[in-house]
C-alpha cells in the first residue's frame, strides 16, 4: 500500500535546535525538514503533529506547514478539520469540576509529586501554564516508581509519561526529560489509532517518527516506526526500549535530517516493507 500519512512529533524530530522548523540538530540553518514536507505534499500524504504541547501550540504548528489535523497534550486530544475529539476516558471538563488541569491540581497530584521527588522534579517553566488536560514537568525520575506512587495514593486514573530528553538542565542532573501527568487512557499511541480510523487510513498506509520512549509506543499503531538519531543518542532508556518493537528503526540523520530520511525512504521503498 502506499504512504498515507506521517505522525511526527515536534521537539527533537521536527524542529531543531531552538525549536525551529529551519535548524538542525546543531543550530545550523537547513531545508531538510521543508524538502520533507514538500515531498508529503507532492504524494497528497498527510502530515500530523503529534506533541505534548498544548492546543494553541500545535494548531498554530499546523497551520504553519499546511495541515488540517493534529494531536496534543501528549494525546489528550485530537482536532481533524477543526473537530476536536478528547481520549480522556472517565475524566471530562466541566462546569462544576473545571479543566482536567485543574481537577487533578485540586486532588493535590503535582504537590504529592514535588514532595516525593523534591529537587528532581519541577514544573516545565514556562510550557506548563495554560494547559487543560495534562501538566507538564521535568526533571529525572522513575517513570514506573511514579505511576506506583500515583496509583498508592488513589490516582490510578492518571498516568505519568517520559517524553524524552530536553535541552533544559537541572541542578545536579545531566541530562533533563519532559513528562507528562495525563488520564490514564491517553496517549500519543491511542491518538494515532484513533485518527487513522477516523481518515480510514490502514496501519501499513502510515508511518511515525519521534525521539522518545513515548513517541516509540506508537509502533504498534503504524506500519513503520522512525527513532531519529538523536533519541537512543541521548536516552539509555530509548536504546533500551527500541528493540522491543520489531518494525522500529534508527535512522542515520538526526533531528530535521532523520526526519527527511524517514519520509524519503517510505516514499521510496516497496509497499511489503511497510505492510
Amino acid at each position: 500500500m502506499a504512504l498515507r500519512c506521517v505522525y511526527t512529533d515536534l521537539d527533537g524530530t521536527l524542529l531543531g535546535r531552538g525549536g525551529s522548523l529551519f535548524t538542525d540538530e546543531n543550530g545550523a540553518f537547513s531545508l531538510m525538514q521543508a524538502k520533507a514536507l514538500q515531498a508529503c505534499d507532492r504524494a497528497g500524504v498527510e502530515v500530523v503533529i503529534m506533541s505534548g504541547r498544548r492546543e494553541a501550540q500545535v494548531h498554530e504548528d499546523s497551520r504553519l506547514i499546511n495541515q488540517t489535523s493534529y494531536i496534543y497534550e501528549a494525546g489528550c486530544g485530537f482536532v481533524i478539520d477543526r473537530e476536536t475529539t478528547l481520549l480522556t476516558g472517565d475524566l471530562t471538563i466541566s462546569e462544576e469540576l473545571g479543566t482536567i488541569f485543574e481537577q487533578s491540581e485540586a486532588r493535590g497530584i503535582p504537590d504529592l509529586l514535588f514532595q516525593a521527588y523534591e529537587g528532581r522534579l519541577e514544573y516545565h517553566e514556562p510550557w506548563h501554564q495554560g494547559r487543560v488536560l495534562s501538566h507538564l514537568f521535568r526533571g529525572k525520575v522513575d517513570v514506573v516508581e511514579v505511576n506506583e506512587v500515583l496509583e498508592v495514593n488513589g490516582h490510578g486514573d492518571f498516568r505519568f509519561l517520559d517524553n524524552g530528553a530536553i535541552g533544559r538542565s537541572m541542578p545536579g542532573i545531566e541530562v533533563s526529560h519532559a513528562y507528562h501527568l495525563v488520564p490514564r487512557g491517553s496517549s500519543k499511541a491511542a491518538a494515532v489509532a484513533a485518527h487513522a480510523a477516523a481518515r480510514g487510513y490502514e496501519t501499513s498506509e502510515c508511518i511515525a517518527v519521534g525521539d522518545s520512549i513515548e513517541d516509540l509506543e506508537v509502533s504498534p499503531s503504524v506500519g513503520h516506526f522512525y527513532m531519529v538519531a538523536n533519541g537512543p543518542r541521548k536516552d539509555a532508556g530509548v536504546r533500551e526500549a527500541i528493540s522491543k518493537w520489531p518494525n522500529a528503526s534508527v535512522t542515520d540523520g538526526a533531528t530535521g535530517d532523520g526526519f527527511y530520511e524517514a519520509v524519503v525512504t517510505s516514499l521510496m521503498q516497496a509497499p511489503a516493507v511497510l505492510e
